[in-house]
């Protein structure tokens, strides 16, 4: 634990406390605050009857509860945990900080907390499966020390980071995925930091792509942080990577770089991983490539969950594993891991036809992955949601080019809409364009259309809360429906 990590634990016991936004990780935030002795008060928007039945829990142990639309008035404890989808510059938020409070979060206080080494993944697309596969992947490395070691995930792949601390030993890792939200006034770094890759998005959170790609810095640009590991075929990611290693020769913590492609072996970094003629290769220094399995033994398809691949593998090496330990890692996961839901999920095959869950698509960049998955252009795609001010141009092209048909639904429909009367390509394209402004409709519309050998993928390059609270709930309802079809 940091210096500064006792420091707020013990404001924490002493002062009174504010949790803020009684969601997903703040719930358990909130019980670990009290179990150290905290004073708290939990704000939330939300009426008390939408919010968790564990609320009431926190009252009974002595937690205070301010609802509705007042919760942030008289905003005056001395330590204030913001929910990660608050921004940090909201008035209240700044009024108390103006006064001397201290705003933090539950990523923050883990990162400060946390008894041993860190793995931080970030990016706008590939988190949750690098993540995951970072887990599996040093779980299957660590069989071979022997030693009990082990590795937890938690943090924006839907598992509270606070409770993790309970659990983890100084000899474990703690495999974090971080998301901009949580990054954004992140002052520590984790010790091996991995950016998967970088386009626009939640650009209606953040002020700029400035601003996001400074959040998502914040993993890697602090002193804590040994390793970088990320894409050598993002411009973005690129740069970043180039930059660092620039900075670090005069650095007294230098931080290594690793850099992976899944078109070429990548020119710099102190380690590279790459695709070449089949296989993933490792190389580290001058020392000669490794191969480490064959692409053929993937159960994921598509370039981009070779990329995941390539950066969990990374992720591994900066933890200290041998190549030999990474390759026979990766032998016993990646043949037989299928994926984590709502991402190019296999609901169920009728009529010849194949439904495909990929809700987690909430961004352009991702719906075109999901496409590259598949050579031939029998894809009916679902698209649509809550829009993020993300332009759907480059996604109109990626439609035309490899789609038969796209539904649009939602809030964002009209403006994809808009993006495929504009593009160029519409017109020879041959592509179907069905309006259904309602979810479900959009869901019927696309079996309706669909004939043996092609196949429905709700991949909505949205986010989901015009009509859903989430990915997940938007990903559960998409395959109710697909199985009462």
């Amino acid at each position: 634990m940091t210096e500064k990590g006792m420091a707020l634990l013990d404001a924490v016991g002493r002062k009174r406390t504010a949790v803020v936004g009684m969601g997903v990780s703040n719930v358990p935030l909130a019980e670990y605050l009290l179990d150290i002795g905290g004073t708290l008060t939990l704000r939330d928007s939300k009426e008390k009857e939408k919010l968790s039945p564990k609320i009431a829990e926190l009252e009974g142990r002595g937690a205070s509860l301010l609802c509705g639309e007042k919760y942030l008035c008289d905003l005056d404890e001395d330590v204030i945990f913001r929910a990660p989808g608050l921004r940090p510059d909201i008035p209240a938020f700044a009024e108390g900080v103006k006064r001397g409070a201290t705003l933090t979060s539950e990523a923050e206080l883990f990162l400060e907390i946390c008894p041993c080494a860190t793995v931080g993944i970030t990016g706008s697309d590939g988190k949750t499966t690098t993540t995951t596969l970072t887990g599996l992947l040093l779980n299957e490395a660590m069989k071979t020390s022997g030693n009990g070691r082990k590795a937890l995930v938690g943090g924006n792949i839907g598992i509270p980071l606070i409770p993790l601390t309970r659990e983890l030993g100084e000899n474990d890792v703690a495999v974090c995925e971080l998301s901009s939200f949580q990054l954004q006034c992140a002052e520590r770094s984790v010790d091996v930091a991995v950016v998967t890759n970088l386009s626009p998005n939640h650009l209606n959170w953040h002020t700029d792509m400035d601003e996001y790609v400074a959040a998502k810095t914040n993993i890697f640009r602090h002193k804590e942080c040994k390793a970088l590991i990320t894409n050598a075929e993002n411009a973005i990611c690129a740069e970043l990577a180039a930059a660092t290693a620039s900075a670090s020769k005069g650095s007294c913590t230098p931080k290594r770089v690793t850099l992976f492609s899944s078109e070429k072996r990548p020119a710099g970094g102190d380690c590279r991983l790459w695709l070449e003629d089949g296989v993933i290769y490792a190389q580290c220094e001058d020392n000669e490539p490794v191969s480490i399995i064959n692409e053929a033994d993937i159960l994921l398809p598509g370039k981009h969950n070779r990329e995941n691949y390539m950066a969990a593998c990374g992720a591994v090496i900066a933890c200290g594993f041998d190549m030999q330990t990474v390759s026979k890692a990766m032998k016993a996961v990646a043949p037989t891991f299928g994926g984590v839901e709502h991402r190019l999920e296999l609901v169920r095959e009728k009529d010849g036809v194949r439904y495909y869950n990929s809700s987690i698509d909430s961004s352009p960049t991702r719906t075109a992955a999901a496409l590259s998955t598949f050579k031939d252009s029998n894809s009916i795609l679902i698209c649509g949601g809550s829009d993020k001010n993300i332009p759907f141009a480059p996604l109109a092209e990626n439609l035309c080019r490899k789609a038969k048909a796209v539904v649009l639904t939602g809030e964002a429909g009209p403006k994809i809409g808009k993006a495929l009367e504009e593009c160029p390509l519409t017109a020879e394209s041959g592509l179907i364009i069905i309006k259904e402004p309602l979810f479900d409709d959009a869901v019927r519309a696309a079996s309706k259309i669909a004939v043996a050998g092609d196949r429905v993928i709700l991949s909505p390059a949205c986010a989901s809360f015009d009509a859903f609270p989430n990915f997940e709930v938007r990903g559960r309802h998409f395959k109710e429906l697909v199985k009462n079809l």
